[in-house]
C-alpha cells in the first residue's frame, strides 16, 4: 500500500479533443496510480477529476502537479489540487448510494431547489446529476450518498408530497445491480395498459352501468370484497352479445405510450405480462396485438354468442395477482428484485409490494399512500426513464 498521499487534480475549463489523452499520458510516465476518474461536459464546459497517488512510498508528487499544471494552461484550462486522506477515501468508497429521479411536464428550478432542500435537511450528499431527456427538462436524476442506518421511506414520504405540490414525481430507488438489471414488466390492464374500466363499457352497453357503478363503489368503501363485488357485476351482463365485447375491444384506448414501452422492453430483452381483475377475452387481445409473453384475467363466460352472467375458473384478485407475478418470475428463473410491477388499483397493491419495483401508475389515492413508487404522467413510457434510459435511447430503440 503506498505510503504517499492521495491527490485529487480538478481540471475545469473549455472542452476540446485529446485532454485525457494528454493527461493520462503525464500521469503515466510519472509513475502515478489512478484511483479514481470521472469527466462530465455541460455544453461546452469540461470538469474533469482525478484521484492518484504513488505505488512506491518515495516517490515524488511534485513534478506531476508542476507538469500538469503546465498543461492546463497550455489546453486553457483551470486546475485545482488537494489531498485526499486515505481513509476517508475508503469510507467513502463503500457508500451507500440512491438513485433519485425527477419528471414532469417541466423539472423546473423550484422544483430543484425543493427536492435538494429536503436532501440537505437529511444530511444526503448529491454526488451526481444526469439530465435523461432532450431540450425541455423533464426528467431529472440524482446518484446521492445517505448516511448509514438512514431512513429512506420517511424521507421519500417528504419528497412525495412535495412532489406533488409542484407538479413533479419523485421517485427514489436503492442504485444496486438489480436496479439496471430488470428482466420482467407486470402491468394491470384497465386504467394501466388502456385508459377505460372494462367491465364499466360492458355495462354501459348492457343498460346496466348505474347499476354496476354502484357496486363498484360498494367495494371501494369496503362494504363488499372484491370477488363478491366482481360476481355481482358480471351477473348484471347476463345476455350481453358476444359481439359486444369485440366492440368494445375494437375501440380501447391504449394508454399514450403502451405500445413503444412495450416495443422497447421487447428489444432489450425483457419478458412482460398483464395480469387485470377483468376478462380474458381481452387480455388474450392484448398479449396477441402487443407482442406480450403471457396473459393472465378472468374467465367470463359466453355460451351460445352470450355472456351467461358467470366466470369460469377462479378469480383473479390481488391475492392472485401477487401469485401469478411470483409464477411467472419463477418459470423464466427471474428474480423478485428484477421484477416491476404497474399498476393503479388496490388489488394491484400486492403485486406492487411482490415486485423489486412496484409503481402506481395514475393511482387512485389509497393506491398512491401505499405504494413506494408512484408516478402521475400521461404517456406509460415514462416508466423507462426509472430504468435510467435517457430520451435519446428511447428514440434509438423504438426506431
Amino acid at each position: 500500500m503506498s505510503n504517499q498521499p492521495m491527490i485529487l487534480v480538478t481540471m475545469t475549463g473549455p472542452d476540446r479533443p485529446g485532454i485525457i489523452a494528454a493527461m493520462t499520458g503525464h500521469i503515466a510516465a510519472a509513475g502515478a496510480r489512478i484511483r479514481d476518474i470521472e469527466q462530465t461536459v455541460t455544453h461546452t464546459l469540461l470538469s474533469l477529476s482525478v484521484i492518484i497517488d504513488f505505488t512506491t512510498g518515495d516517490s515524488d508528487q511534485k513534478p506531476l502537479i508542476k507538469d500538469l499544471l503546465f498543461l492546463a494552461k497550455e489546453w486553457g484550462l483551470n486546475l485545482d489540487f488537494q489531498v485526499i486522506d486515505e481513509q476517508d477515501y475508503r469510507r467513502r468508497s463503500n457508500r451507500n448510494a440512491y438513485v433519485l429521479t425527477i419528471m414532469g411536464g417541466e423539472v423546473n428550478a423550484a422544483a430543484l431547489a425543493r427536492v435538494s432542500g429536503i436532501l440537505a435537511e437529511h444530511q444526503v450528499n448529491i454526488e451526481r446529476i444526469s439530465k435523461l431527456t432532450q431540450g425541455q427538462l423533464r426528467c431529472v436524476e440524482f446518484l446521492v450518498t445517505v448516511p448509514e442506518a438512514f431512513d429512506v421511506k420517511a424521507m421519500n414520504r417528504k419528497l412525495l408530497h412535495a412532489g406533488a405540490t409542484l407538479g413533479v414525481d419523485v421517485a427514489v430507488q436503492k442504485e444496486s445491480l438489480h436496479r439496471r438489471a430488470k428482466r420482467l414488466v407486470v402491468m394491470d390492464m384497465d386504467s394501466t395498459l388502456i385508459q377505460i374500466e372494462v367491465i364499466d363499457e360492458l355495462a354501459r352497453i348492457a343498460g346496466v352501468g348505474d347499476q354496476v357503478a354502484r357496486i363498484t363503489e360498494q367495494a371501494m368503501n369496503g362494504e363488499i370484497d372484491f370477488n363478491e363485488a366482481l360476481r355481482q357485476r358480471v351477473a348484471l351482463l347476463k345476455g350481453l352479445s358476444a359481439q359486444a365485447l369485440e366492440q368494445v375491444y375494437q375501440n380501447i384506448p391504449f394508454t399514450p405510450g403502451a405500445r413503444t414501452l412495450v416495443r422497447i422492453l421487447k428489444r432489450l430483452g425483457y419478458k412482460t405480462a398483464v395480469i387485470s381483475g377483468g376478462f380474458n377475452f381481452f387480455t388474450n387481445r392484448l398479449k396477441e396485438d402487443l407482442g406480450l409473453d403471457y396473459a393472465f384475467a378472468n374467465g367470463l363466460q359466453i355460451a351460445d354468442g352470450q355472456v351467461t352472467g358467470r366466470l369460469d375458473g377462479p378469480v383473479v384478485d390481488g391475492a392472485r395477482k401477487a401469485e401469478l407475478l411470483e409464477e411467472i418470475a419463477c418459470r423464466e428463473g427471474i428474480a423478485l428484485d428484477q421484477v416491476i410491477a404497474i399498476g393503479d388499483g388496490a388489488n394491484d397493491l400486492p403485486m406492487l409490494g411482490r415486485a423489486g419495483l412496484g409503481i402506481a401508475f395514475n393511482a387512485k389515492a389509497r393506491v398512491r399512500e401505499q405504494a413506494d413508487t408512484h408516478i402521475n404522467q400521461q404517456s406509460l413510457d415514462s416508466i423507462l426513464y426509472l430504468l435510467g434510459l435517457s430520451e435519446w435511447e428511447m428514440a434509438e430503440l423504438d426506431q
